[in-house]
This record gives C-alpha cells, structure tokens and sequence, in this order.
C-alpha cells in the first residue's frame, strides 16, 4: 500500500464519529466480553506500546509514515478536552503505523508540548515508543477514553470498512504530561487477533 496519498494528507484529523464511547473509568475497568473481545481488550486498554504489540503480532517491523506535523498554537483542535493538560502553544503529529510490506494497521495523532517536541523526538522517522526508548524516559500511559465509531477517511486509508476501535491517552514523564496522543486501530488486525466484537452497543 502507497504511504504517499495526497487524498489522505490534509491538514486535519481524522477523528471517529463515535458510536459508542466510554471514559477513564471504563478504559480502567475494561469492558464486557460480548461487546469487545479479550485480545482486543488487551491491545486497547494494555498499558504496552502498540507499535511493539504491533510488531509481535505481524513479525514484521513497524514503520511510520508521517502524515503532518504542525504548530496549532493554543487551539484545541477539536481534541479530547483532556488536551488541555499538554501546555501551548502545541504541535499536532499525525501518522500511519504499517507493517514493512505495507499493510496499514493504525492512525495515530499526538499533541505535544512546542517548546519540549525537539528534546523527545530526535529521529522524526521512528515511532514515539522508539524515540522515547533511545532516551531511556520512564513514562506513564494513562488511558482516559476508548471509542468505537466510524470514519470515511479511515476506511479509504485501511482499506477496510469500520466501524472502527480507538482510544486517547495521555503520556506522562517526570510527573508531567508529554503529550496526548488518540490511536484507531485497522480490523485488518482481526487476521491475529481474531474478531474484536459480536456487537456493540449503540448509544
């Protein structure tokens, strides 16, 4: 699959339209079997780093494609409010996780800090997870919402019909938030972990 698609290169993000969500205490808690499978539960709601889950799953490397890396000032870009802890002005991050073969399995965009972004991320190429790593940070990963919900742009990108899986999560070091970053999740990983719903609750 292309990493260049100038159809999927805007400025924005891509958010889902969520037809179910849950907050903190939910992601903690974890949900019932029936509405996401245990597998999934653990890839969504684990406190591990995806891209590395990512690449037990597949055994392919993970590779990233940028898509945009802006300075959005002090505007929460339509984020999740919890984006307010990231101090402004900001950078919006926006990438593609695939596998080395090519096949897209996730989207991820992060908010971070302008004046912190150059210390955490010195090869711009790498995952967040391996730019963190090289620095030996000890980091937090405090998940606050999980969704379920649709996307247009998401299912030209992945070639796959959603609804789709994702989750939100701040990234703490040092007792200080790092930056948020929301993550939405390919049902192409259903060929390794199996289904991830019978059905969800819509409401």
């Amino acid at each position: 699959m292309s990493a260049a698609n100038p159809a999927l290169s805007s400025p924005s993000w891509y958010a889902l339209d969520p037809l179910w969500q849950g907050g903190e205490t939910v992601a903690r808690r974890g949900l019932p079997h029936s509405q996401l499978a245990p597998a999934w539960q653990m890839l969504l709601l684990g406190d591990g780093s995806p891209t590395r889950h990512l690449r037990l799953l597949t055994g392919e490397a993970i590779a990233v494609d940028v898509i945009d890396m802006c300075a959005i000032g002090a505007q929460n870009d339509g984020a999740p409010d919890i984006v307010r802890a990231v101090q402004p002005p900001r950078i919006r991050r926006q990438v593609w996780l695939r596998t080395a073969s090519g096949q897209r399995l996730a989207y991820a965009v992060s908010w971070w800090e302008a004046a912190r972004i150059e210390e955490y991320f010195q090869d711009r190429s790498l995952p967040i997870w391996d730019n963190l790593t090289r620095l030996h940070a000890e980091l937090y990963r405090d998940i606050q919402g999980i969704c379920y919900g649709r996307c247009a742009a998401l299912e030209t990108a992945f070639q796959e019909e959603g609804p789709f899986w994702g989750r939100y999560y701040l990234f703490w070091h040092d007792r200080h938030p790092l930056t948020l970053i929301y993550e939405v999740f390919s049902p192409h990983l259903r060929e390794y972990l199996g289904p991830s719903t019978r059905e969800c609750n819509k409401h």
